[in-house]
């Protein structure tokens, strides 16, 4: 699937909220959650090890895969042909901070998730993320 490395941002100085999403993500290899965040015509994604409860107490492991459509912002049901299913654990809005290739910088109002979140990105390519209460 397509991939975006970068979020995109109208400027800096005048940045609007955009959409983010948690997902709650079932399927036959278990449990994971899908971070989407609104950019552009579609939802830079990663998927996640830990709930929206238990980034704020630790720092979580991600690992950015494809972009999906802007439908998830809202959908929750069944995916992959019938083999797992979405249930909207968190949302809310965000604001780039900063970013750059190993790191991005947001500022997240959800239900659960109020503060800074700090995208790092490790040496393997994967992602780690750091949430920082308000």
């Amino acid at each position: 699937g397509r991939q975006q490395l970068f979020l995109t941002a109208e400027s800096t100085v005048e940045q609007k909220e955009k959409k983010f999403v948690i997902q709650e993500h079932t399927n036959t290899g278990g449990i994971h959650w899908d971070f989407m965040l609104e950019s552009g015509d579609s939802l830079q994604t990663y998927r996640l090890e830990n709930s929206p409860k238990d980034m704020l107490i630790k720092d979580t492991n991600g690992e950015k895969i494809f972009d999906h459509q802007l439908k998830f912002l809202t959908y929750q049901g069944p995916v992959n042909n019938g083999s797992g299913n979405v249930t909207i654990a968190e949302s809310g809005t965000y604001r780039i901070i900063s970013q750059n290739e190993r790191q991005i910088e947001l500022s997240l109002k959800g239900r659960i998730l109020n503060g800074k979140c700090i995208l790092t990105r490790n040496e393997d390519g994967k992602w780690c993320f750091a949430v920082k209460q308000c």
